[in-house]
């Protein structure tokens, strides 16, 4: 299994969309599989294929969200260019408008005697697909903002669990949480530290490969080269130096109290420290961040499966793992990382900077003639940059 997942990082980023889609329709299936009722089912014919409607009209509007962009660079060189981009650009409506086609299909297949049940498996589907579907969908954004932001998030979780379990066997005493009794807070703790360890080493192997770091704009297979974000180049910082920049925002008292334990330490010692030079890539720093949320906030992603798993009776659930249990089990953590690492990406770590499909995006809005004039503007700019 871990060879084929390493087969599929190498072979680029839109297997790794498939792969991503493979296992949300794996967890779908689990989820609506859960709540059936064999024998209502048959009562109501097409009732499932209502259910798996609303799974494909999520998936034609988040997947074509976040990769727009990535589909119109394609698309301009194909000669049905002109239908997919009137699709792309009225997609929000057609999305709407397949979901209404649902929902009337739903109000209409209403049967007498079973009102509560479809009522039931209706709230049931939405449910799915808001608490799993779409969270885990903001991995395909991830993607192609460089594989980096599917990898580390991914690999931080997977990460958490083994260390927490390590913790746990050899000094877990004190129960965590009752929802899940093996649950150490010895095994809590050792987790996080040892995740957050593992992170800065993790981030500095990954950022060392443009396979990793480079954004794609397009949907293409084979190599990929960029300029390095700087956020991926190791620098130089004078410990001292770095250290006075950083107080200047923190509260003044937790400064104060800083500064006198480091007056009590000897002036040798901190005379050495304040002159250290140390190499340091920023995305260790932003590795630490995503740790700290997968060692203290991700585990209640599975917190959260174990207390469902217990309420319907169920050990797992499902089987399409053997010996593991469904796929839900194993990546109920990494639906709440996916959206996380999304939202810190965008919001601390993202430039704005345009990209030919945005600009290709805001292209679609305009007339026939404002095209044209565009396209004219444009060549002179290029003549006038010779």
């Amino acid at each position: 299994m871990i060879a084929g997942f390493l087969a599929i990082i190498y072979s680029g980023h839109v297997p790794l969309v498939v792969l991503v889609f493979s296992l949300q329709f794996l967890m779908v299936k689990e989820l609506f599989m859960l709540a059936r009722v064999a024998q209502k089912d048959l009562e109501i014919p097409g009732f499932r294929a209502q259910q798996w409607y609303f799974f494909f009209v999520a998936t034609f509007y988040l997947y074509l969200r976040f990769i727009k962009n990535n589909l119109l660079v394609e698309l301009t060189s194909s000669k049905y260019s002109a239908v997919f981009a009137w699709m792309l650009k009225r997609h929000t409506l057609i999305s709407y408008s397949l979901y209404m086609a649902g929902f009337v299909m739903f109000v209409l297949s209403l049967k007498r005697g079973m009102y509560l049940y479809q009522f039931g498996q209706y709230a049931w589907t939405h449910m799915i697909l808001m608490i799993i579907f779409v969270p885990s969908s903001f991995f395909v954004s991830n993607i192609f903002e460089g594989l980096i932001w599917l990898i580390l998030p991914s690999a931080l979780i997977i990460t958490n669990d083994i260390m927490a379990y390590l913790a746990g066997f050899f000094w877990g005493r004190t129960p965590l949480i009752k929802l899940s009794p093996k649950k150490t807070w010895e095994g809590f703790i050792g987790g996080f530290l040892g995740t957050v360890i593992c992170a800065m080493i993790l981030a500095n192997i990954l950022s060392r490969f443009k396979w990793m770091t480079c954004p794609r704009q397009d949907l293409s297979f084979g190599a990929i080269d960029c300029t390095p974000d700087p956020i991926y180049v190791a620098h130089s910082y004078r410990v001292g130096t770095t250290l006075q920049s950083l107080s200047e925002g923190l509260p003044s008292p937790f400064v104060d109290v800083v500064s006198a334990a480091v007056r009590q330490l000897p002036r040798p010692l901190v005379s050495y420290l304040s002159d250290l030079h140390v190499s340091f890539r920023p995305i260790e720093g932003h590795a630490i961040v995503l740790a700290i949320f997968a060692s203290l906030v991700a585990p209640f992603g599975g917190f959260f499966g174990s207390g469902f798993k217990r309420a319907f009776k169920m050990k797992d659930f499902g089987d399409t793992i053997p010996g593991h249990g469904g796929v839900t089990d194993r990546f109920d953590c990494q639906m709440i990382m996916a959206m996380f690492a999304y939202l810190y990406y965008w919001s601390f770590v993202a430039h704005p900077e345009a990209s030919v499909g945005e600009a290709l995006e805001v292209a679609l809005r305009l007339e026939n003639y404002q095209l044209l004039e565009l396209w004219g503007k444009l060549g002179n700019v290029l003549l006038g940059e010779g």
